[in-house]
């Protein structure tokens, strides 16, 4: 992308110079002429470039951090481009730069070059009998941009190939080790069946005894032809049909940040847990009944069986039991604890008097257990000890000092974090009640924060793109000529947004890619409009310099606009670790600049038919003043 921002000015000088000198002016002659004329468009091509890189590297969060390189870079290029192709390009050519001889080639493109200039001239110049139409089309393409926008699917950042699938098993609340490890073997034995397998990580009980773990690492990227998504699709559907557990299967963040589900949306309130539940199981059924989530779950379950042991006091003070002396059996006999040590055959062994693990899995069991009254009499410890049922919450969690339940979750395998969390909006606007809000963590959370951050920078580069140009046209009309061109290239580029070509989403990298095209696309325009402009101030007449202007900068705009799409090719073609992200910004880039390069060949000429200054008006008023 830099190279093709350097070359870029250069393109214009050579292309101008050697105009020129095809009009017959020697190098030396030539060089300065075109020199000259250009320094002041290339001036505000370059105030308008850093204008619009400079504030994406002043971004806070993750947009900022990603990007200030990016940002510096193309600045940083896009300045001495200029200084270059005002000063080392115009030297080049006076020495270097010859008119050509004629071959085969040469006379062949010049022919064809012709044949698209002369087209161009008629077609432009037919276009000023319809202006109207003209102008029509171009604000319903300018109003289209925000139904385009707003249709687009969204996300914080396209799922990348990272070669890295998470699995996570949640059993019943009940569930024991032995249950998980029962799950987890089918799981392996699913796991095992996957072609592209190459390494397997699984932890079990890490959260709780109820809970598993696996990493599923693929052979690497040449190795195979399904994608991490596709695997994780698959995984999905063969997992699906293990009953007993809820297992879900998604892919970690593409960006760092927050960690956990895709999908955290937080139901909270000041209302009791209970009346939360009631509403976030509700909630929960809406978002399943959608079909877009491959895995939904809530953190405030009532579901969970607790046993009590209710001591019987005042039995116990008949026979002579004190608490602490029930406590002391009951520690000794469930608690894993050690009373002494005892050697054998050299090494040292902890004495742990805890009863049998036949004898610890069911609550009843309790009641097999004896005590000593004060007459040293034995008696079973259901004599003063009673069981009680009752359903409790598995955790009790609280954000923003709220009463609140998390719904996480991962979307279905094509389905963007942006389009998940606009369901989850939508349903809690039908299903919330007054007294609920909403609010976001992890990954949702860093979406929300940064998915508005370019949306700003957007406007106010165009602020600032304005006033410059005002600054150096001396003039309030010509710059919303010159921006005109904006909003048609970002059409162009929304169009393959929106239609999700190569799963194309509106994403921090095209949102960037959108932000970039601002100042690539206003040189056109620019070029376009400051001779226009020098040509009146010649004599010309105003259609007649608009026309001409138009049919002179064809050939340059067209050299660097082929230029900056051959330059973000690679990015196109790119395979393997980041692939996802740099077709995308490649794909804005190409796809907007070509569109409103057609666009912006027709729609500014018209506009400035219409809002251009008519300098032969001005003179013919000074004359008359005087």
């Amino acid at each position: 992308l830099a190279i093709g921002l350097v070359v870029d000015d250069a393109i214009i000088v050579v292309e101008n110079i050697y105009r020129h000198m095809e009009k017959g002016l020697s190098a030396l002659e030539a060089s300065l002429l075109g020199a000259r004329e250009l320094a002041k468009p290339i001036i505000a091509i370059t105030i308008v470039l850093i204008a619009v890189y400079v504030p994406i590297a002043f971004l806070e969060g993750l947009t900022g951090a990603l990007f200030m390189e990016f940002a510096f870079t193309l600045a940083g290029a896009v300045f001495v481009s200029a200084i270059i192709a005002l000063t080392l390009s115009p030297l080049m050519c006076s020495r270097l730069l010859r008119s050509h001889q004629s071959s085969i080639l040469v006379s062949f493109i010049d022919r064809q070059f012709l044949k698209i200039q002369l087209k161009y001239a008629l077609l432009l110049k037919n276009s000023f009998h319809y202006l109207p139409v003209t102008l029509v089309f171009a604000g319903i393409v300018v109003v289209s941009n925000y139904s385009l926008y707003m249709t687009s699917q969204r996300e914080l950042a396209p799922q990348e190939d990272q070669g890295f699938v998470r699995l996570y098993l949640k059993g019943a609340p009940n569930a024991n080790l032995s249950q998980i490890k029962r799950y987890a073997h089918q799981i392996d034995g699913i796991m095992a069946t996957i072609p592209e397998k190459d390494h397997i990580l699984e932890l079990v009980g890490i959260d709780g005894l109820n809970t598993a773990y696996w990493g599923f690492i693929p052979v690497d990227w040449k190795e195979r032809k399904k994608t991490s998504t596709e695997i994780q699709n698959n995984l999905q559907k063969l997992l699906s049909k293990i009953t007993g557990g809820e297992i879900s299967v998604y892919q970690p963040p593409s960006l760092p940040g927050f960690g956990g589900y895709p999908v955290q949306f937080i139901i909270q309130t000041t209302n009791s847990f209970e009346d939360l539940d009631g509403v976030s199981q509700k909630f929960l059924e809406k978002a399943k009944e959608t079909g877009i989530f491959a895995f939904l779950e809530t953190d405030l379950r009532i579901d969970k069986e607790k046993i009590s042991l209710e001591i019987d006091r005042e039995k116990s003070a008949v026979l002579g039991l004190t608490m602490e002396g029930i406590g002391n059996v009951l520690a000794s006999a469930y608690s894993n604890s050690y009373i002494n040590y005892f050697s054998f055959k050299g090494f040292s062994y902890q004495v742990i008097p805890q009863v049998m693990r036949e004898g610890r899995l069911n609550p009843k069991e309790l009641e097999t257990i004896y005590l000593k009254t004060a007459t040293q009499d034995i008696v079973p410890l259901s004599t003063v000890v009673s069981l009680k049922s009752s359903v409790v919450p598995r955790s009790l969690t609280h954000f923003q000092q709220l009463n609140a339940a998390t719904i996480s979750g991962a979307p279905m395998p094509g389905v963007t974090i942006g389009k998940a969390i606009e369901t989850l909006k939508q349903i809690s606007k039908e299903v919330l009640p007054s007294g609920y809000s909403i609010d976001y963590a992890g990954p949702s959370r860093q979406y929300e924060q940064e998915g508005t951050s370019l949306v700003v920078t957007f406007f106010f580069a165009l602020v600032i793109i304005y006033l410059s140009l005002t600054f150096l046209f001396e003039s309030f009309r010509d710059p919303l000529i010159v921006l005109i061109s904006v909003p048609l290239s970002v059409c162009g580029a929304m169009i393959f947004i929106n239609l999700g070509v190569g799963g194309t989403s509106l994403n921090i990298y095209t949102e960037v890619g959108l932000v970039t095209l601002i100042g690539l696309i206003s040189k056109h325009g620019i070029l376009i409009v400051q001779f226009a402009n020098d040509l009146q101030r010649e004599g010309y007449e105003k259609a007649e310099a608009i026309l001409s202007a138009s049919e002179i900068r064809l050939r340059p705009i067209l050299m660097t606009t082929c230029a900056m799409v051959l330059g973000v090719v690679p990015l196109l073609l790119a395979q393997g670790a980041g692939a996802e992200s740099r077709f995308q910004i490649g794909l804005v880039i190409a796809s907007g600049i070509s569109i409103g390069t057609i666009f912006t060949l027709f729609v500014v000429p018209a506009m400035y038919m219409v809002l251009g200054v008519d300098f032969s008006k001005i003179k013919k008023n000074l004359f008359l003043e005087k």
